[in-house]
């Protein structure tokens, strides 16, 4: 896998354990500052909702960083795909019915790992 490709899944994992993170624990805390237009009387009780969705943003940071440390670099590049591509469907359904900022946030990152892991730039696989 080139090192570039790498550096990118890593980027894209630590995004998604940063709202694990979020989601899980810091909903109610930070919530109502990060997210001005909602009303603060919304996030006690969508706080289950967030710790869920915290977990799902948890599994594909798992998946990612799992991905580094496949030996067989065939089956490396194939995970490391799926788990990006999850995260790149995620990230453009978030734009289209969320917020279009969640497409350069978790789209945009996922896509680039994709195309720095299939596209040649002239690195060793």
């Amino acid at each position: 896998m080139p090192k570039l490709a790498k550096i990118m899944i890593v980027i894209v994992a630590i995004l998604h354990l940063y709202i694990a993170w979020f989601g899980i624990f810091a909903w109610q805390g930070q919530g109502p500052t990060t997210f001005p237009d909602l009303p603060a009387d919304l996030f006690p009780p969508t706080t289950t909702m967030a710790a869920n969705q915290g977990i799902y943003n948890l599994c594909l940071a798992a998946g990612l960083i799992w991905s580094l440390f496949i030996r067989n670099s065939e089956w490396q590049r194939k995970t490391a795909t799926a788990f990006l591509l999850f995260v790149a469907v995620a990230g453009i359904l978030g734009a289209w019915r969320v917020s279009p900022d969640i497409a350069l946030v978790q789209a945009g990152p996922a896509v680039i790992g994709l195309l720095l892991l299939w596209l040649p730039l002239g690195t060793r696989r």
